[in-house]
């Protein structure tokens, strides 16, 4: 998928991806705090949501109505939805003001969600992204990695009912991680590979050595 350049303005866009567990919520806030005692204005949001119409669709997506649940293809369009209302009404008009963005989440989620533990195939994910969000991509996409059991037990920690993503086997969760592998290996500019593992100051620490090149 080819880059969109960022602002002209001086915003950047970072994303964070990984499983589930991995600590995206906490390294995102973790990172505005950085960000801003540097002086920059900071904008922190997630996927799928954002905006109400994209938080209207996460509600769907994450409790889906009746018992059989979403088909990968429904998936991936609701989450196309949410994605470009998200884009075009908070996402790129921050990046116009020179704003930076974090984000809990975009669409290398849905090429690893959908697109390979759901069979669905990165070429259908990211036509869909280029129809609703103009294909847009990150400045950098922060990938957080650890072991799955690790990562299984901190989720579990949160004391939380699993969502219907979240509840998924083992096996799907193994696929999703398979994905965002071979995603990262693709792209090596594109992605900064996080051990997610340890003291989340020491996770900290490793994503601004990552994003070294961007800060001002």
């Amino acid at each position: 998928m080819s880059a969109v350049p960022p602002s002209s303005s001086g915003g950047r866009f970072i994303a964070f991806e990984g499983g589930e567990g991995a600590g995206k919520s906490t390294q995102a806030l973790l990172l505005a705090e950085a960000l801003r005692a540097r002086g920059l204005t900071v904008v922190v949001t997630r996927e799928p949501g954002g905006t109400p119409g994209a938080e209207a669709i996460r509600a769907l997506l994450l409790h889906p109505p009746g018992d059989t649940g979403w088909t990968a293809q429904s998936e991936a369009l609701l989450f196309a939805a949410a994605r470009a209302d998200h884009v075009a009404h908070m996402i790129r008009p921050a990046l116009a003001r020179g704003d930076w963005v974090i984000c809990d989440r975009f669409v290398d989620s849905s090429r690893a969600y959908q697109g390979g533990a759901g069979g669905l195939g990165d070429e259908a994910v990211t036509a869909l992204h280029a129809f609703g969000s103009d294909g847009l991509r990150p400045d950098r996409v922060i990938l957080l990695e650890g072991d799955e059991a690790a990562l299984a037990g901190r989720l579990a920690a949160r004391g939380e009912a699993a969502d219907a993503i979240e509840g998924r086997s083992a096996a799907y969760h193994r696929a999703v991680a398979a994905a965002f592998h071979a995603l990262a290996e693709a792209d090596p500019e594109g992605f900064a590979r996080i051990e997610a593992v340890g003291a989340p100051e020491d996770v900290h620490a490793r994503i601004l050595a990552a994003l070294s090149d961007l800060l001002p």
